[in-house]
């Protein structure tokens, strides 16, 4: 299987190279932002006799409204040169009450949504390259990012540690403490389990002192001490540790579940809370409330709070509390030196929020802002005594959403207070200065650790990262190591419905929770992180799981692994794992053979024909542990064990690192270098560079391909985008006194175009209309009184008050000459005064040309005026 390299470039056409950004805003758009409406589907008003109910939430194409009834179509083109924001509309499918009277309605509008280019409602996707050069998109454009106001906005991949997972880890503070942070469709909260004085605590943000863990499993209604123990489990170290914890419950008089209650109300530290619609619900006071109705409230408020991922039918904790005896169990285990703490570092214990996630946390928090606005709104209006029937619809403030999301991808901040998340950069500017720049900014994922802390811990290449994190590709300095970029073959999951999961593993080697004695064989069953139950047979459920996965009746991204020490099994099939696909062995053969991959190479098979097939799967990074990889076929000797093999060893590499050809022979810091400095070679742009109104646009006149070709450089089609030209050095110097990095460069080869570039800057202007109906207006070149002849400046104006195409400008020069009338408060304006904004050219804009002049209008910002202004020099002289 010599070339097997070829299965790259069949991944990379079926998954792309931000692929990854893309599934991730679909899936939110198909199914995210669906369930998010469903878990806040209901607002309403009981004492207005009111309420209102989402049937369904959709995402229209993007469209922009230019003041008329009907809203039009937009490109991505078309966005980027009108200062317009790439956005579709959002429509709801409501049901609501007007004056006693159920209304239905389709298509309310509640606001607009960025989105993202190539996804699957964007106008460019499923275009072919000549329908998306008459679209003046550039065919090697990937895509993945936001238009916003006019300009490119790409989301940064943000790592985090994993949510429903346990989680042991040492605190400097309170020695080792089990925790997981549990997220819902509804409720997102954090349980640490802590020890203090040889007993086990429950520590919570809602409670204002630690709780006893004896105590919360009493208020759970596990009342029966020997029941409370069998959760733990069966040894009698286990029992001996837990001993003291239950001892506290005598020391507080708590034998009852009413007793725990009591206990627990009266140490809340906020009664309130949030319910679906965000009007907010109050725990009654220990004054005015009955001792019967104490637990049921207690019970209510520990269902929206502890382990919340963990689902439960009605007020039945049964499996919530063997998820909690688990915790205290492996934090006692961790503290008898039996299981070892948990590596934050490692890979599979992290998650990755792509585009799609965060937009759900963002979009999640938006709507139940916006379903408070409309629970104020009707309480504020006394619907009985209207004359006219009450009409919802146009009370609905369309720019609140709207608003929030764009201002949060412009800006980069994700600021959600009821998480207490905020987050900054979270987007950054696409990267213009080369096509290397640009696909580079796409794979950039950013950790939230402090820059400034100098802890070499998460800085550090870790093992787990072969394949999946770029070892080369990091920014020197603060940010070193915690700035990322994802290797070429890399792939971020998204969440799979895990229903079908459940209901699969329960039917095989399955037994009941209640039925578990800790016995050496038995294995807890984890499904994204909720027990269903146990296994006597591990390893079979493994096999029987892989076997559905590569015969295509599960998702091909489910994931299942032992944890021998935990002695449990997880099948994973959640979102912002990292993962990438391998070759499957058989009997120490691989499956793909030369047959396939001559069918690969002439196109009688795609990737996704070899995944239906079972021929490659993908592999996260706790499934990998079990495994065991071949580099290629000359380690697949008889009597080896291996499992998989991999595809091509250079794809641990990144996009801007596979373009340096032989890299092994490098030194390490070398490779850095060149990650950083290949990202601003002067070359090709896109495709459509000579029709783009960039900010500051660099262009190389003589691009060449380079002579020395990597694999990975025709994979990124960075040989039709090239950078740079082939310098050959043909005369050394005999000696050189004193001289150091230095060059000597031929003067005929200068003069024939070697290193020659263009810098094109842009400068443009909005002609807007203010108060009291005036509006900016242009206007011509001024003439000096005394002597009759052009104020210096003016002299490339034409008349319109606009320099003319192919003027030659020099620095300080008026390029469009705008007049900003001074606006009153008065209805009338009298004396209007005037001030005039010139738009002149950039500093040290020496014998520069005026390229290209643009005319737009938007309904919100007025006419829009923008010049290009071109400048052609040597390329190694002060360009910026």
């Amino acid at each position: 299987m010599k070339q097997k390299h070829y299965l790259v470039p069949s991944f990379l056409a079926s998954k792309g190279l931000v692929k990854l950004h893309i599934d991730s805003f679909n899936h939110f758009i198909q199914t995210e932002i669906k369930n998010i409406v469903r878990a806040n589907s209901r607002v309403s008003v009981p004492e207005a006799n009111w309420w209102l109910e989402y049937n369904d939430i959709y995402i229209k194409p993007p469209t922009v409204n230019d003041g008329g009834v009907v809203a039009s179509r937009v490109t991505p083109h078309d966005c980027r040169l009108r200062d317009l924001t790439y956005a579709g509309e959002i429509l709801v499918d409501v049901t609501f009450v007007r004056q006693n009277e159920v209304v239905s309605k389709k298509g309310v509008l509640i606001g607009r949504m960025p989105i993202m280019l190539k996804s699957s409602i964007c106008v460019l996707n499923g275009k072919s390259p000549s329908e998306l050069m008459r679209l003046k998109e550039c065919p090697l454009d990937p895509g993945g990012y936001f238009i916003i106001g006019g300009t490119e906005k790409v989301v940064l991949m943000q790592e985090q540690t994993s949510k429903n997972r346990l989680i042991i880890e040492e605190d400097s503070k309170r020695g080792l403490v089990c925790s997981v942070t549990s997220s819902s469709a509804q409720t997102k909260s954090k349980t640490n389990i802590v020890t203090k004085d040889d007993k086990f605590y429950l520590s919570h943000n809602s409670f204002i002192v630690d709780v006893p863990i004896a105590i919360l499993f009493k208020a759970m209604n596990i009342t029966s001490d020997q029941e409370l123990l069998q959760l733990i489990g069966t040894e009698e170290s286990v029992w001996a540790n837990f001993v003291p914890s239950l001892k506290l419950c005598l020391e507080y008089n708590i034998h009852t579940c009413l007793d725990a209650c009591n206990w627990l109300h009266s140490r809340l530290r906020q009664p309130r809370y949030r319910t679906a619609f965000g009007a907010g619900r109050t725990l009654r006071t220990a004054a005015n409330i009955l001792e019967t109705d104490i637990i049921l409230e207690i019970q209510r408020f520990l269902r929206d709070i502890i382990i919340t991922h963990v689902e439960m039918e009605k007020l039945n904790f049964a499996p919530r509390a063997f998820f909690l005896g688990q915790m205290v169990r492996y934090l006692i285990l961790a503290n008898e030196k039996r299981i070892p703490p948990d590596d934050r570092d490692f890979y599979g214990n992290k998650r990755i929020e792509l585009a799609g996630s965060l937009l759900a946390l963002l979009f999640e928090d938006v709507f139940k802002t916006f379903n408070e606005d409309l629970w104020l709104t009707v309480s504020k209006i006394d619907t009985k005594r209207r004359c006219t029937p009450f009409d919802i619809s146009r009370h609905i403030k369309t720019w609140m959403i709207t608003e929030q999301l764009n201002r949060a991808i412009s800006s980069g901040n994700w600021i959600i207070k009821r998480f207490r998340m905020m987050r900054h950069g979270v987007t950054q500017v696409v990267s213009r200065l080369s096509y290397v720049a640009a696909l580079g900014h796409m794979t950039r994922m950013t950790s939230q650790f402090e820059k400034t802390r100098k802890v070499s811990g998460p800085r550090s290449i870790h093992a787990s990262q072969w394949g999946l994190i770029c070892p080369s590709d990091t920014p020197e300095g603060e940010a070193c190591g915690l700035v990322k970029n994802v290797a070429l073959m890399c792939h971020v999951t998204v969440e799979v419905d895990d229903a079908h999961l459940i209901e699969l593993i329960s039917n095989y080697y399955t037994f009941p929770l209640y039925q578990m004695r800790y016995a050496k064989n038995e294995y807890v069953i984890y499904v994204n992180g909720k027990p269903i139950g146990f296994t006597q047979h591990p390893g079979k459920l493994c096999v029987l799981i892989r076997g559905l996965r590569r015969s295509g009746r599960i998702h091909g991204f489910v994931s299942v692994y032992i944890k021998q020490a935990y002695q449990c099994v997880h099948v994973v099939s959640d979102g912002g794992r990292f993962c990438r696909p391998y070759i499957i062995l058989c009997n120490g053969r691989p499956l793909v053979t030369e047959s396939v991959l001559q069918d690969l190479r002439h196109n009688v098979l795609n990737w996704d024909d070899l995944l239906k097939k079972g021929l490659v799967e993908y592999l996260d990074v706790n499934e990998l542990n079990d495994c065991l990889v071949a580099m290629d076929e000359s380690c697949l000797t008889d009597g080896n064990h291996y499992t998989h093999m991999e595809i091509d060893p250079a794809t641990i590499l990144g996009v801007v690192a596979g373009l340096i050809p032989y890299p092994d022979h490098n030194q390490s810091p070398r490779n850095t270098y060149q990650c950083a400095m290949g990202k601003q070679a002067i070359g090709t742009v896109a495709l459509n560079q000579q029709i783009r109104f960039d900010t500051l646009q660099c262009q190389m006149v003589y691009p060449q391909k380079p002579l020395v070709q990597s694999k990975t450089i025709q994979m990124m089609h960075f040989d039709e985008l090239p950078a740079g030209q082939n310098a050959v050095v043909a005369i050394m110097s005999y000696s050189g006194y004193d001289v150091e990095d230095a060059l000597v460069i031929n003067q005929a080869s200068i003069d024939r175009g070697f290193a020659r570039a263009c810098v094109y800057r842009r400068s443009g202007v909005h002609l807007k209309m203010h108060e009291n109906a005036v509006y900016d207006r242009l206007m011509g070149p001024s003439i000096e009184r005394e002597t009759g002849v052009l104020r210096r400046g003016d002299e490339v104006l034409q008349a319109d008050g606009v320099a003319y195409i192919g003027a030659c400008v020099n620095d300080r020069q008026i390029l469009i000459n705008k007049e900003m009338p001074v606006v009153s408060s008065s209805a009338v304006l009298d004396n209007a005064g005037s001030l005039s904004l010139n738009v002149n050219t950039p500093e040290n804009a020496v014998n520069s040309m005026s390229l290209r002049l643009i005319l737009g209008f938007s309904f919100t910002t007025g006419l829009i005026i923008k010049i290009l202004v071109g400048n052609i020099r040597y390329k190694i002289q002060s360009l910026l």
